[in-house]
């Protein structure tokens, strides 16, 4: 198959086509023939050798494609309900640049009703994401306040939705007054332009002085100190992204006065068992709402696969809104 590598580490530049051997399901995997892939700010991460693959993983980027079963474990499909021949949309851990993928069975979801591929091949990353960082570790509870940092991503995009289709209020941040418009349009409450307003001061105002119970936070660094200001008394900041660095300083004092809980994860690593019941979650409350439109995919552009590279330069720029997808 021809699919696209990471020729060394560095500039978008070096993803490249070349050729690799078709792959094969193994027990408990399903082989799927790929019609659209996912694009991942993690992706970028491992094209510049920040983002290690997993043991036994493939060096291939993509964490998520859709397209068709063309091959599995007979058992394992038949206990999730899946043939050969299905639409699916699967979470993997690498690989998925590619026209052929190999996925655990637990991963795979079929794509929601009315959905194209490349609609379904944008939900598995983000989508299996905020539902264990916002709803798992954040425990957001109807009536609650999410604030949601960098809004128009596809992070963003799918935890605005989410949120609100969950029953919560929701403020989200983002770098221009397009941006904002762009989540209060997708059902955010509020939005807060980070790069004219302290966004820590107006969510206490838009609070009335309580703070928001959960944040879902992908800077870190000194955005940390400021997020604990302005979480509520028993809130949750749930990091999940480093862009803004490593090192934090944390008032401990205040972690103890106000109860506070401060948390975070990576998914790409963490075994089958945990994805897979990820994916239970969000198809017994997550895919209804797909289906109905209450939640829809948000893509901001597709390429042709040959074309990643263009891709990752327009994540890079942080222009998009939404997802980026390659179809194949």
């Amino acid at each position: 198959m021809r699919a696209i590598e990471i020729a060394s580490f560095g500039a978008p530049d070096v993803l490249r086509p070349a050729e690799r051997p078709d792959p094969g399901a193994g027990a408990g995997e399903v082989l799927i023939r790929v019609a659209a892939s996912g694009v991942n700010r993690p992706d970028v991460l491992q094209r510049k050798g920040l983002y290690p693959v997993p043991p036994g993983a493939s060096d291939l980027p993509g964490l998520e494609v859709a397209g068709r079963i063309v091959d599995g474990d007979a058992a394992a499909l038949q206990a999730a309900g899946l043939r050969v021949g299905d639409r699916v949309c699967a979470l993997v851990a690498g690989g998925g640049y590619a026209p052929l993928c190999v996925a655990p069975v637990g991963q795979c979801l079929p794509v929601p009703s009315g959905l194209s591929d490349v609609e379904a091949a944008s939900l598995p990353e983000t989508f299996f994401t905020v539902w264990s960082n916002v709803f798992d570790r954040g425990r957001l509870q109807p009536g609650e306040t999410l604030l949601v940092q960098g809004g128009t991503s596809g992070i963003g995009v799918t935890a605005i939705q989410l949120a609100k289709a969950a029953g919560a209020t929701v403020i989200a941040t983002a770098g221009s007054d397009e941006k904002c418009a762009a989540c209060t349009a997708l059902g955010a409450d509020h939005a807060i332009n980070y790069r004219n307003q302290d966004f820590a001061g107006e969510v206490k105002r838009l609070t009335g002085g309580r703070g928001a119970d959960v944040i879902l936070d992908m800077v870190a660094g000194a955005y940390v100190a400021r997020e604990l200001t302005c979480l509520a008394d028993d809130g949750r900041l749930v990091i999940i992204a480093v862009q803004g660095g490593t090192d934090a300083q944390i008032d401990a004092g205040q972690l103890m006065r106000r109860r506070l809980t401060v948390t975070g994860s990576t998914l790409r690593p963490r075994p089958v068992a945990f994805k897979a019941a990820i994916a239970a979650a969000l198809r017994e409350r997550v895919w209804p709402w797909l289906e109905s439109g209450r939640v829809k995919p948000v893509i901001h552009q597709v390429f042709p696969a040959e074309q990643a590279a263009q891709a990752h330069v327009l994540m890079e720029s942080n222009q998009h809104i939404g997802k980026l997808v390659l179809q194949w």
